[in-house]
């Protein structure tokens, strides 16, 4: 069963400080719910890496961070969505060390190595959700 353990933080991304603001929300989360401080870091880069592909790619959309629960196991949920142009290839956007943008982050092929749960739905020309989730160990 996975039910939402506590109401979610949804954070319009536009700009930079944006970036810092949905960060922070993903590590207060995480740190709230007991994740080591490992982990909460770990969060909140894959936050910073959506967050910045929104910006660079799409240039406004949202990032929501929410706990969750699946039986005994607690995380923190992240959905990144935006209304861009969406990715054409989605195979090669994920393959390690690809960057249309010539940034060097770590990019969706990190998100999913730090993250536990990795899904990503995109469709040209409507845009692209990455729903990523990471679990307390």
């Amino acid at each position: 069963m996975n039910r939402q353990h506590e109401p979610q933080t949804r954070v319009e991304i536009a700009s930079d400080v944006d970036i810092v603001t949905a960060r922070n929300c993903g590590r207060r989360l995480a740190t709230r719910l007991g994740f080591t401080s490992g982990d909460a870091t770990l969060v909140a880069t894959a936050i910073s890496e959506l967050a910045r592909n929104i910006i660079l790619y799409a240039r406004r959309g949202e990032v929501i961070v929410k706990a969750v629960e699946e039986g005994e196991a607690r995380g923190v949920l992240i959905t990144a969505r935006d209304e861009g142009e969406g990715i054409a290839d989605l195979e090669q956007a994920l393959r390690i060390g690809y960057s249309t943008s010539g940034h060097l982050g770590v990019g969706l092929p990190g998100v999913r190595r730090l993250m536990d749960d990795f899904e990503i739905v995109s469709e040209v020309g409507k845009g692209t959700t990455v729903t990523v989730k990471k679990w307390k160990r």
